[in-house]
């Protein structure tokens, strides 16, 4: 069984700020990013805990190509309103979600929701085709164990919660920002077909832990291409480059 310590140390990363180069005071994670010395390439390098990111053999993303149909159990969502609290953590714009925001069941399993956060473009690929955007929604269970649900975003209408989170980006220089009273239905961001494909993965980001379940619908959402360009002029590039598959076990709903 994995170690609820082994989720604080992949959640802190999903919520790390970086430094400065040379910043770094004792006890901080070291800087890291999407491109040069501090890029993908180079992230089992800077940190023994990051090791995993350039040795792990069950890495995220992946391209997704020949999945078995399986007989899956659906993914059965109950997702509560959260605040309406956007973060820049340096490297996202992410929407964490409150204790007794609900979550996913999935079978006998059942995972709360975590945060929300998002990539340009899509870290993960379907038979090679990349999506504008992707969501991830970030749940874990009561052994601390992750579950990540990936949306894929294509270019089309605009998106109405999407124009929420994105309407309400921290300005530059800030963390974050919040709207008082307001609230986001993560429900709002998923499709109605709601099937997936499945297969075990990592985080993608440092430390890039492994042992996390993936969910990644096969229907996509649209956002237009202004709310595209949005995101981009704040973060140009974060999606980390598909990794080997080594053979690991890929399914996919009947459907």
């Amino acid at each position: 069984m994995r170690k609820p310590f082994a989720l604080w140390i992949a959640l802190g990363a999903l919520a790390m700020v970086p430094l400065a180069a040379g910043a770094r005071s004792e006890g901080e994670a070291p800087h890291w990013s999407y491109s040069g010395d501090t890029g993908p390439a180079r992230w089992g390098d800077l940190e023994p805990d990051y090791a995993t990111c350039g040795v792990g053999t069950r890495q995220s993303p992946i391209d997704i190509r020949d999945a078995t149909p399986a007989k899956l159990p659906p993914i059965e969502f109950d997702y509560k309103p959260v605040p309406l609290t956007v973060v820049d953590t340096g490297h996202s714009m992410q929407v964490n979600a409150p204790a007794g925001s609900g979550g996913i069941t999935v079978g006998a399993d059942h995972y709360d929701l975590v945060q929300v956060h998002f990539h340009y473009p899509s870290e993960e690929r379907i038979a090679g085709k990349r999506y504008a955007l992707v969501a991830h929604l970030v749940h874990k269970n009561a052994q601390g164990e992750l579950a990540v649900v990936a949306v894929l975003i294509r270019n089309g209408n605009e998106n109405a919660l999407l124009r929420q989170v994105f309407d309400n980006f921290p300005p530059p220089g800030e963390k974050e920002h919040s709207v008082p009273g307001a609230t986001l239905d993560f429900t709002q961001l998923l499709p109605r077909n709601r099937g997936y494909y499945t297969f075990e993965g990592s985080l993608t980001t440092p430390p890039c832990s492994e042992h996390v379940r993936w969910l990644v619908l096969k229907r996509q959402m649209q956002a237009s291409r202004g709310q595209i360009v949005q995101f981009a002029g704040r973060y140009p590039n974060n999606a980390r480059p598909t990794q080997p598959t080594n053979g690991r076990k890929l399914e996919q709903t009947q459907d």
